[in-house]
């Protein structure tokens, strides 16, 4: 199999309700564990999520955890998901993550002939766009 990168987010306390909402959308195969189903009692809450992966059949993973009261749990600015290639289908994510959220930056032609664009969506989390378009 060799190396992978991937994102795994942390949140706090929402983490089923976003990767399910995230499987809605992008579809695949989610995989919840829950504190209690790892034996675990790091989280008063042993209903919280301890480990989450969404893998699709487009080849795409996200991780996902409630982060426990021990680790600081700092929302930013300093990570975003990003999505890219020439599937149309990609324009249909794009609306779907923006409901609840915020569109930072419509997804339109940019001056590098590709459209992009930027959202953050209900749960915090940044996601950015880049459809690559057919060169004439």
């Amino acid at each position: 199999m060799g190396s992978r990168l991937n994102p795994y987010i942390a949140f706090d306390g929402n983490a089923r309700q976003a990767m399910e909402f995230y499987h809605d959308i992008l579809g695949g195969k989610l995989e919840l564990g829950t504190f209690s189903d790892f034996g675990s009692s790091e989280s008063p809450d042993p209903e919280k999520i301890m480990h989450a992966t969404l893998s699709t059949a487009d080849g795409f993973t996200v991780m996902a955890w409630d982060v426990p009261e021990r680790v600081p749990f700092n929302p930013g600015t300093n990570v975003a998901l990003y999505l890219g290639g020439d599937d149309a289908g990609l324009r249909s994510y794009f609306e779907k993550l923006s409901v609840g959220g915020t569109v930072a930056m419509p997804l339109k032609k940019q001056i590098w002939g590709d459209e992009a664009g930027t959202l953050v969506d209900q749960f915090g989390i940044t996601w950015m766009f880049n459809i690559t378009q057919q060169q004439p």
